[in-house]
């Protein structure tokens, strides 16, 4: 006991600063950068891409089609990403109230942090939809699929923020109060060193891990379509995206509604909840789409021909017993009485059926009416 209150007193009391941001890769004409905060945003990417390609092939989708998709998704998605993130935090791009003093330059250096979800959102989902026409696909079925895998990249995602010492919170005396450099850009100002802040990154990466259990239990239970399942998704990163950016200090695009002024992304998630839980609702009350599939209308596969046995019809059937019509055909039925072939000499037609007999059965054959050979010629070529 001792000794785990020893190890206890040993471990730091705070989440310290990275000591490493990335790596240099030589080249012949200089060094490529590698910045730990982009191995963490490709790292979330393939981790969301193989848990959306997972529950993708259970849908049913087409084999491949996940790529398809994402190879417009993703691009679309960072374009998207950069440009909420210059438009809502604009002061480094344009300066102060867009005086021009900003550095344009910036706006592209996107190794230097800086991706707001919800244009990576807005336009993945743009890039998504020419993915899912492209495949044939429906849009809402691939999103309801991709929406835990979402939330598991963003949160992966996050520790980039880490790496780049930003988007931290407030000062606090918690143990897992988060180190910043004193001689880093982003220490705020008139703050003693030393100084602990909240690892936001750390409370919404924890955030959005426990959304992806929560969306795959759900799903599990209630089986959701038409996209539910990603307006879910949409309201449980909101209702937690709240709190936690009401926590952040780093400079933001402040706006006043309702005689409050807040941070752009508070209201912008205030708004999004509101709408993904509206949508929620009505996707609710029109039921389940029928067929339940993951196709577009047109773009089915094509079934395979079903085939029936040999001589048969497409649907299996055979065809009825053909007609017994020429002497030959006759002369090959063994003859009743002794089982031998009668003589080549043909055989008188019965001009008459006897009694009973169903029409268009030779009731007679080899001119022995009602022997059995008659079962046996009304019965050549019929499958049992």
């Amino acid at each position: 006991m001792q000794s785990l209150l020893q190890a206890a007193v040993l471990v730091p009391a705070s989440i310290p600063s990275p000591d490493w941001s990335g790596f240099d890769i030589p080249l012949p004409w200089g060094t490529l950068r590698i910045h730990g905060y982009a191995l963490c945003i490709l790292a979330g990417i393939v981790a969301g891409l193989w848990l959306t390609s997972v529950r993708w092939a259970k849908r049913g989708a087409p084999e491949g089609s996940v790529w398809d998709i994402v190879v417009w998704a993703i691009p679309f998605g960072i374009i998207g990403g950069r440009l909420y993130h210059v438009f809502s935090s604009p002061d480094a791009y344009f300066g102060p109230g867009f005086d021009g003093t900003g550095d344009l330059s910036l706006i592209p250096q996107i190794q230097r942090g800086g991706l707001g979800i919800w244009g990576a959102v807005v336009l993945g989902i743009v890039g998504a939809w020419i993915g899912c026409r492209r495949a044939g696909v429906r849009l809402p079925a691939f999103m309801d699929a991709a929406a835990p895998g979402l939330l598991l990249a963003q949160a992966i995602g996050r520790w980039g923020n880490w790496f780049n010492q930003e988007l931290f919170g407030g000062p606090t005396t918690l143990p897992w109060g988060l180190e910043i450099d004193a001689d880093n850009a982003n220490f705020p100002a008139g703050v003693p060193a030393g100084t602990l802040f909240h690892p936001t990154f750390l409370y919404e990466s924890l955030w959005n891990l426990a959304g992806v259990a929560l969306l795959l239990v759900l799903d599990r239970r209630f089986n959701f379509r038409r996209g539910r399942l990603f307006w879910l998704y949409a309201m449980y990163y909101t209702l937690g995206r709240v709190w936690i950016e009401a926590m952040r200090i780093d400079d933001a695009e402040q706006i006043s509604l309702f005689g409050l002024t807040t941070r752009l992304n508070v209201w912008t998630s205030i708004f999004v909840f509101v709408t993904a839980l509206a949508v929620f609702i009505l996707l609710g009350r029109k039921g389940r789409p029928e067929p339940d599939t993951v196709y577009l209308p047109g773009r089915e596969p094509a079934k395979p021909a079903v085939t029936g046995d040999a001589g048969g019809t497409e649907d299996g059937v055979r065809d009825t017993d053909p007609v017994v019509s020429d002497s030959e055909s006759r002369d090959n039925l063994p003859d009743n009485q002794n089982g031998s072939r009668p003589d080549s000499a043909p055989t008188e037609k019965a001009t008459a059926a006897p009694s009973g007999s169903k029409p268009g059965t030779d009731a007679t054959a080899a001119g022995h009416s009602g022997s059995t050979a008659t079962g046996s010629a009304s019965e050549a070529g019929t499958s049992k």
